[in-house]
C-alpha cells in the first residue's frame, strides 16, 4: 500500500512539474487552429488560409484552418470559438457580414467580444448583363428614375454589405431600384447573367471571372477611385454623382479574431506575426492577383471599423424589418 502511495505521489509530482512548465512557456507553445465561420473556398476561407500560411513563418508553431459553418450570419462558428478558452489557440476566421449575427438572433453579444485583425477586402461595383442596354451608370439611373422601383437589382441578402452599397447608390443618386435578395453573391450574379435581374452589386473579386469571360458588363466602382481591369477602366461612381461620400465607401473587412479577453501577450504575439505577414511580397502578390485591397489593421483600428459596420448593418436590418433583435437592446448605437 505504501509503495502504491509513493508511486502515486511521484506521478502527481511529475504531472505537476510538466503542467507548471507548460503554463510557464511563452505563447504559443502548441499549434493554433483558425475556425473559419464561412464555407471552404469562399473569400473568407481563402484569405485566412493565405494569411495563416504567412503568419506561420513568424511563429514557432503551425496554424491549421478548419471550417465551422452554419447558423445565422456565421453564428455557429463564432459560438464555437467563443466557447473555447481565450488562450489564443483557437481563432475565428471572420468577415464584415458577421456583425449582423446578434440582431438576427444568432448570438447575444456585440462584436466587441472580438479583438479583430483585418487582412482586407475587395471593392464593390455595379454591373449588368453583357447584353444589357445600359452602357453607363447614368443610363441605368436615368432608366430607374423614369420607372421608380421597377428595375430588379441583386445584392445578396438584406443587410449584406452589397445591399448596403445598393442603398447608398439609391440615396446618393436619388433613385429607387427593386431589390431582389439572394442567398449569396454567386446566386445573385447568376441571376444577372440569366436575365432575372437587370443589375448586380457584389465585389470585384467575385465578379472578375464573369467580367473577364464576357458575361457581366461593369458600370461603376462604388469606391472613390476608378479601377483598371482587363485593360479597361471602370469609372468611380463618386466621379458621376456628387454627395456619394455621405454614404460610401462601405468596404469588406475580412480577416480573423481572437477573444478580446485574451492576454496582452497573445495579442502582441499575433499582431507581430500578422504585421510581418501583411508586409510580405506573398500577400501583396496574392491581393493583386485576386483583386483584393490590403488593410493590415488590427486592434483598436480594426475594432473601430467593425463597430461602424455593426452600427450600419444592424440598424439597416432593423429599419427594413429584417432583424429579430432591436439593436438598442444590445447597446448598438445608431449610425
Amino acid at each position: 500500500m505504501r509503495r502504491s502511495l509513493l508511486k502515486l505521489a511521484a506521478a502527481t509530482a511529475v504531472a505537476f512539474t510538466f503542467g507548471s512548465a507548460a503554463s510557464a512557456q511563452e505563447y504559443p507553445f502548441r499549434d493554433i487552429t483558425t475556425a473559419v465561420v464561412w464555407g471552404a473556398g469562399g473569400g473568407t476561407d481563402s484569405i485566412n488560409r493565405m494569411i495563416m500560411a504567412e503568419m506561420e513563418k513568424h511563429l514557432p508553431v503551425g496554424i491549421s484552418v478548419t471550417n465551422q459553418t452554419g447558423g445565422v450570419a456565421g453564428s455557429n462558428g463564432m459560438v464555437y470559438v467563443m466557447n473555447q478558452p481565450d488562450d489564443g489557440y483557437t481563432l475565428a476566421g471572420i468577415s464584415e457580414s458577421n456583425v449582423t449575427a446578434a440582431v438576427q438572433g444568432g448570438w447575444d453579444k456585440k462584436f466587441d467580444f472580438w479583438h479583430p485583425f483585418i487582412v482586407g477586402g475587395s471593392p464593390d461595383l455595379i454591373s449588368v448583363p453583357a447584353d444589357s442596354p445600359y452602357n453607363s451608370l447614368e443610363d441605368l439611373v436615368n432608366a430607374a428614375k423614369e420607372a421608380p422601383g421597377t428595375i430588379p437589382a441583386a445584392a445578396s441578402g438584406s443587410g449584406s454589405i452589397h445591399h448596403l452599397n445598393l442603398l447608398a447608390i439609391e440615396n446618393g443618386a436619388d433613385v429607387k431600384f427593386k431589390f431582389v435578395p439572394y442567398k449569396g453573391s454567386a446566386p445573385g450574379q447568376e441571376a444577372a447573367i440569366a436575365g432575372e435581374v437587370a443589375l448586380v452589386v457584389t465585389s470585384l473579386a467575385e465578379q472578375a471571372p464573369l467580367i473577364a469571360g464576357g458575361q457581366l458588363k461593369p458600370l461603376a466602382m462604388l469606391t472613390p477611385d476608378a479601377v483598371t481591369f482587363e485593360g479597361k477602366e471602370i469609372p468611380s461612381a463618386f466621379s458621376i454623382y456628387d454627395g456619394l461620400d455621405k454614404y460610401l465607401p462601405l468596404k469588406q473587412a475580412i480577416g480573423f479574431a481572437v477573444h478580446a479577453s485574451a492576454s496582452d501577450e497573445v495579442k502582441a504575439t499575433l499582431t507581430a506575426a500578422f504585421d510581418k505577414a501583411i508586409a510580405s511580397d506573398v500577400v501583396a502578390e496574392w491581393a493583386a492577383t485576386n483583386n483584393y485591397d490590403v488593410s493590415g489593421k488590427s486592434g483598436d483600428e480594426a475594432s473601430a471599423i467593425f463597430s461602424n459596420l455593426e452600427s450600419n448593418f444592424a440598424w439597416t436590418l432593423w429599419d427594413l424589418g429584417a432583424a429579430e433583435v432591436d439593436p438598442s437592446t444590445l447597446g448598438i448605437e445608431k449610425p
